[in-house]
């Protein structure tokens, strides 16, 4: 698509390499940290079918990003796997030319034998399951809808029979919640083949209530797991990869850790958010998108116009909020994780 694409970059010179698609805004959760019940209660209005991108639709504008650069895509949601059909989009999208990865994140709930071998079949290469404690007591108060661990575990490990291994399990780490699952939960992957991912409690939207004293940080995790099981620094797999690696001393695999809060990354950051509207972000802590939705639907417009309004957004990028962070602009209006995903 022209315009001499290896160098598309925006204002801080970053390309754009990975896109993350949003194909729902329901979950069936209610993680504390994301959905909570007082915000997204039995009254909340969630978008209508129509107001979705279509499978169509998003196929087509992952093919438009795909030609501007976006080698990577993972899709999203809320609860992604809510969405029906989910493996017919897989499908369309690994038929993409250039696409060289297709990834998901998910709660886990619904990932059952067959839901997990779909999606392997329809060409997903990866899955990231998101757990935050191994104890139910604490794990149930987290997700607020009475859901076990146990049902995630074994969701990890149908993504990992059908090939989507190694699984990544991300945990998001809050101070007085979770905080001392850390070291259990290291324990119990360790040697597992599976990546675990620590995350510091981020101020994303604002429905979480956010204080950077509820944050525990990087460092203070990986105190924690060097104290009982040692660890050393390994060295990224790219450019841009978000979370900092780490390596058991004893040969038990690696852990990961997304400290976008004390130690932000936004220099590298590559990523473009697609929301299940269809609108466009080009930062987690975004304020608002520009609306792709109305330009797929328009019949005036062929693909090179909308890639051409994809570049010219791309090039005006300065985000880097996580860089500029203060208690000014905690405050600001931000777009909710639930709308974008992670």
């Amino acid at each position: 698509m022209g315009d001499s694409d290896k160098q598309f970059t925006d204002q801080l010179g970053r390309p754009i390499r990975d896109l993350r698609i949003s194909v729902t805004d329901r979950c069936n959760f209610r993680c504390v940290y994301c959905m909570p019940k007082h915000r997204f209660g039995a009254d909340y209005q969630f978008l209508r079918r129509s107001e979705l991108l279509t499978y169509e639709e998003i196929a087509r504008l992952a093919r438009i990003f795909v030609g501007v650069g976006v080698r990577k895509l993972r899709l999203t949601g809320g609860e992604p796997l809510i969405r029906r059909d989910l493996e017919r989009l897989v499908g369309m999208l690994a038929a993409i030319p250039g696409v060289e990865d297709i990834s998901l994140t998910t709660n886990g709930s619904r990932l059952t034998p067959d839901m997990a071998r779909t999606l392997a079949g329809a060409g997903l290469k990866r899955i990231t399951v998101s757990l935050d404690a191994l104890d139910d007591r604490t794990f149930m108060a987290i997700n607020d809808v009475s859901f076990p661990v146990r049902k995630v575990l074994d969701g990890i490990e149908n993504a990992a029979a059908s090939g989507l291994s190694p699984v990544k399990v991300n945990m998001v780490v809050k101070k007085g919640v979770n905080d001392t699952n850390v070291v259990p939960m290291a324990r119990f992957f360790h040697g597992s083949g599976h990546i675990l991912r620590y995350i510091e409690y981020m101020d994303v939207g604002h429905s979480n209530g956010w204080r950077m004293d509820d944050v525990m940080t990087a460092s203070e995790i990986v105190t924690a797991i060097d104290r009982e099981m040692p660890i050393v620094p390994a060295d990224p797999n790219y450019r841009g990869e978000v979370a900092q690696r780490w390596r058991y001393v004893d040969g038990g695999g690696e852990i990961g850790i997304i400290a976008s809060v004390t130690q932000a990354f936004c220099r590298d950051c590559s990523r473009a958010r697609l929301s299940a509207r269809g609108n466009l972000y080009t930062c987690l802590f975004a304020t608002r998108g520009q609306d792709l939705r109305a330009r797929v639907r328009d019949p005036e417009l062929g693909d090179e116009d909308l890639a051409e309004f994809v570049r010219g957004i791309w090039r005006t990028r300065r985000d880097r909020y996580s860089e500029i962070r203060s208690e000014a602009t905690v405050s600001l209006p931000k777009v909710e994780m639930s709308y974008i995903g992670g």
